[in-house]
């Protein structure tokens, strides 16, 4: 860090600043200022700009600015694109950086702080909920940058994707959902740093070793009574052009996909990075060593300074008890339609509703769970476009239909036309593995219980229904189908057509048997979750959907049919499960292809799915 270039600034920003509040600014003892101060005016880059002492102004001197210029910011990179889990619910609606504190947006806070130090140059890397942002081009004339991996990868692929930003440009760094309690930007840096903050007492926090010019020399994850990276950050030119080629070539190395960019810093500084990339690639450690200008064995040399901040001036919220705590206001008004739901229902104020978590989110719906009045309890909320392919009343008959026969979870709570759904949380519970026959064993008798069960509603699961309108979804909203799809779509045809024929008796069905939707509870007892499709249909369909939802091949599918049937199945009930294992792979890659519209992409399963229509057909044509 340019110490001269600090005192330069410091008079540039504070014309009547005096030394002992130059010491404070620069975190460094008033003896060292005032030996700075007299080297500056030394150097002549500065002078007094005061009659006596009462009253002394500085002013900098055309040296002084000379100095400056290549330390003048270029821009800020703010970092937006994350999911933000440990805020549930309130992300499922809005993004953590649009979350407001004390009536602002975390976002625009940062914004407004970095015009107010004149830097318009602003990037945001955006992801998740992108569209969310876009109010902002306008608003502050910012640039959106998209990170198409923000689902499955951390902010090392952000840094990565933006490096066209980043390079060669002085850079700001910001993480969207940061809260800064007084402006700590500047028109000018003179370094590169990282914004630190001291943690007493044991933290889990990145922390930092650094040396007595405050360079950092070590970073490690946990300690004790240490100073913590906490903030914003700062990229000087000179620093991205030697740490750019290194996360590149991490981007590239198996195994990084969930690294924060920090990691990289870390490796460079303890000596790991070379060996990561000689072990994985020595090429990409050359490449990389040629790029940054730099050996593999003097990376440690990296230079990035602490930047050691007052208590309670930056603020990282880490889940919704930290905001609460902050702000009052999301105590009892977070105006989160979730939140307000659980109040009504279990008619409490929210600020009882308590150690909220965020559960993996499914294929159509998201959950969280939360703890209230002593239990805990999980609460689903409709996905995008769910409205469209889901029938609530109809879900909301099947449970009331088969609640006596004890086999689904205790609902709490089920509104027919929001899709909202409140149920007890099973504490130590766990879904069937696709893995293991004696868990399907399980499975298959949970289904056998339901066929056989004699209970009925007045609704059909309709799979030819079911493909035409998802055919029509994709097609209204632009959802691009398979080269082959006009041929395989006649090929379901003549499948429906033989089925139709065969006249097969239809009972209550749950559709999607998903492994995942069984819950093995610890006292031995076996639930069957998420009735959203369920109808009077084959019984042969569950069996086939739970095989397709496994990926199993032939022989699997034809042991699992063994199994539900506890004997030898018919030609008719060989011929009807592998029908509904093409007919269920063509409707769900149909199913798939149009949530991608929405914005939701499911990777390979859309492929698995179709192949798995063509492959049944094939097979049935042979017989």
């Amino acid at each position: 860090m340019d110490r001269y270039g600090l005192i330069c600034r410091a008079v540039l920003e504070q014309p009547d600043i005096t030394q002992r509040e130059m010491a404070q600014k620069l975190d460094v003892s008033l003896g060292t200022v005032n030996s700075l101060v007299k080297e500056c005016v030394g150097r002549g880059l500065i002078a007094e700009d005061g009659p006596d002492n009462v009253s002394r102004k500085w002013k900098i001197l055309e040296e002084g600015r000379k100095l400056l210029e290549p330390y003048k910011v270029d821009g800020a990179l703010i970092i937006a694109a994350g999911f933000g889990s440990r805020f549930v619910p309130l992300t499922f609606e809005t993004p953590k950086g649009l979350l407001e504190v004390f009536g602002e947006r975390m976002i625009e806070r940062q914004i407004r702080q970095l015009h107010e130090a004149g830097i318009r140059d602003i990037t945001i890397a955006v992801g998740y909920l992108k569209e969310k942002f876009e109010y902002l081009i306008d608003k502050y004339d910012v640039k959106l940058l998209y990170n198409p991996e923000y689902s499955s990868k951390n902010t090392l692929t952000t840094i990565y994707r933006a490096a066209k930003v980043l390079e060669g440009r002085n850079m700001y760094l910001l993480a969207s959902d940061n809260w800064l309690r007084e402006n700590m930007y500047h028109a000018y840096e003179c370094g590169a740093w990282y914004s630190s903050e001291l943690q007493k007492g044991e933290t889990k926090e990145w922390c930092l070793s650094y040396n007595k010019k405050g360079r950092i020399t070590g970073v490690r994850i946990g300690g004790r009574d240490a100073w913590v990276m906490y903030g914003p950050a700062y990229f000087s030119r000179e620093f991205t052009a030697k740490f750019m080629p290194v996360l590149k070539a991490y981007y590239e190395t198996p195994g990084t996909e969930q690294f924060y960019w920090e990691q990289v810093l870390a490796d460079m500084l303890d000596g790991e990075a070379k060996n990561r990339l000689a072990a994985e690639d020595p090429e990409l450690l050359k490449r990389a060593a040629k790029e940054s200008g730099v050996s593999p064995e003097r990376w440690n040399e990296i230079e990035m300074d602490i930047n050691r901040q007052p208590e309670h001036q930056v603020y990282e919220f880490e889940n919704l008890e930290e905001l609460r705590l902050f702000d009052p206001k999301y105590q009892n008004h977070s105006d989160n339609e979730a939140l307000k739901l659980v109040s009504r229902v279990f008619e409490v104020p929210e600020s009882e509703i308590r150690d909220i978590r965020c559960l993996k989110s499914g294929m159509t719906n998201k959950s969280f769970l939360f703890q209230v009045k002593g239990k805990q309890c999980i609460c689903r909320i409709p996905g995008p476009g769910t409205q469209l392919l889901v029938n609530r009343v109809q879900e909301k008959q099947v449970y009331d239909a088969v609640t006596p026969l004890g086999i689904t979870e205790h609902l709490l709570y089920l509104n027919p036309e929001t899709g909202y759904k409140i149920a007890d949380f099973y504490e130590g519970a766990r879904n069937a593995s696709s893995e293991d026959w004696g868990d399907l064993e399980q499975c298959m008798e949970m289904l056998r219980k339901l066929h056989t069960s004699g209970v009925r509603v007045r609704h059909d699961f309709d799979i030819r229904e079911r493909i035409a309108f998802y055919e029509k979804l994709c097609k209204s909203h632009g959802g691009v189908l398979f080269e082959d799809y006009e041929e395989v779509r006649e090929w379901m045809n003549w499948l429906m057509d033989r089925l139709d024929g065969m006249g097969r008796e239809k009972c209550l069905s749950h559709i999607d048997a998903n492994v995942d939707n069984y819950l093995f509870l610890e006292n031995g007892e076996v639930k069957l979750l998420d009735w959203e499709y369920a109808g009077m249909c084959d019984p042969m369909i569950d069996v086939a959907m739970c095989a397709i939802y496994s990926y199993y091949d032939e022989e699997q599918l034809d042991h699992l049919l063994r199994i539900y049937l506890k004997r030898e199945p018919s030609e008719e009930e060989q011929f009807a499960t592998y029908a509904y294992a093409a007919l269920g792979g063509f409707l769900w890659s149909l199913w798939a292809v149009y949530k991608s519209v929405l914005g939701d992409e499911f990777g390979e399963y859309t492929i698995i799915m179709y192949r798995y229509a063509k492959k049944y057909y094939r097979k049935l044509r042979k017989l």
